[in-house]
Formats: C-alpha cells, sequence, structure tokens
C-alpha cells in the first residue's frame, strides 16, 4: 500500500518544549517531521499538531510553530489523539483516510493515537524516523506493536517520495532540499 497525496493528512503528536530534552534521539524526530511539515505545506497536504496537557508540557517547539504553516494546533489531555473530543471530525472533515504519523512518546500518544485512528477507519503510516520516545526500548516495542496491529512502518523519505510520485516536476525540485 503506498501512500496517495490526494489522501493523506500528517499529525505530529507531542513535539513539546518541556518533552523534548528528555527524548532519545529527540532532535532526529525534530529535524524529520520538520520536514514532513514543510513538505505537507508545499504540497498542500492537511498538517495537524497535538499538543498534550499545554500547561504542565509547555506547548509545541518553537521550530515546530514556526514550521507549522497552514497546520492546525489540537490542545489535548487524553494520550489518544482520537480520543479527545472533536479531534477525529477535525481529521474527518479534511475527508483523507491515510493519517501520516510522527512525534512523541511512541509507546503512550503516538501508540494509542494509531491503534484509536484505526478503530475509526483511518489507514495509519507510522513514521518510524520521526517517532520517539524517552527510551530507545520503550520505542522499539511500540513500533513493533503497532506493526503487529497492521499499522505501516514507513521512513520520512518514503513518505516524502510517495507523496512526489515522480522526479522532474516542479514539486520534486522544490522539495529536493528536504530530500538531500
Amino acid at each position: 500500500m503506498l501512500i496517495r497525496r490526494d489522501d493523506s493528512l500528517l499529525l505530529l503528536v507531542d513535539l513539546q518544549e518541556r518533552l523534548l530534552p528528555a527524548i532519545f534521539e529527540g532532535e532526529q524526530t525534530v529535524r524529520n517531521s520538520l520536514r514532513l511539515l514543510e513538505g505537507a505545506d508545499r504540497l498542500a497536504i492537511p498538517a495537524f499538531v497535538s499538543e498534550q496537557y499545554v500547561r504542565g508540557l509547555g506547548p509545541s517547539l518553537e521550530a515546530i510553530r514556526q514550521a507549522a504553516g497552514k497546520a492546525r494546533f489540537l490542545q489535548k489531555t487524553h494520550f489518544s489523539c482520537a480520543a479527545e473530543p472533536g479531534v477525529v471530525d477535525l481529521l474527518r472533515a479534511a475527508k483523507r483516510p491515510q493519517v501520516i504519523l510522527t512525534g512523541t512518546e511512541a509507546h503512550v500518544c503516538v501508540l494509542q493515537t494509531a491503534f484509536g485512528l484505526q478503530a475509526m477507519g483511518f489507514e495509519i503510516f507510522l513514521v518510524a524516523d520521526a517517532t520517539a520516545s524517552r527510551t530507545a526500548e520503550s520505542r522499539h516495542f511500540a513500533i513493533e506493536r503497532m506493526r503487529a496491529g497492521g499499522i505501516h512502518i514507513v521512513t520520512t523519505e518514503m513518505v516524502l517520495f510517495e507523496w512526489l510520485h515522480q522526479a522532474a516536476t516542479d514539486e520534486f525540485r522544490d522539495l529536493l532540499p528536504l530530500i538531500r
């Protein structure tokens, strides 16, 4: 199953100021999430950014807020975005059945969001190199559990190339710096 640009949306989960310093490989997660956020903005793919308990964890990282473009920010207290009132309705309103999912923490909010949205009928693509936890072990087992549960495991470059679908286009040339 390939990711289709016209059928997908991007959801970044909880890349927040007070959480990220404790995240194993957090810089890579942020860097790749930013690449996807920028690619989605340039290709007019709807993007959403969730923020878990902002009063305790702070807002999204400044870099995420600056790169957000037209992304919609969603505050939540449930671990799963799918459990937060109104979020599924917002995602459904985009009329795109594929969710490209990144963020933290892989074994908590990302995992619960993935399975929650999958149960609601969305096809989930977890971007492994843009997803992290406080420990490598938690991230590893979260990804394995999601894979076993039917979540598609992909990388940042897989998403970007599948969104583009072909080379030798203006869009390809525009996104090439995000790929290199």
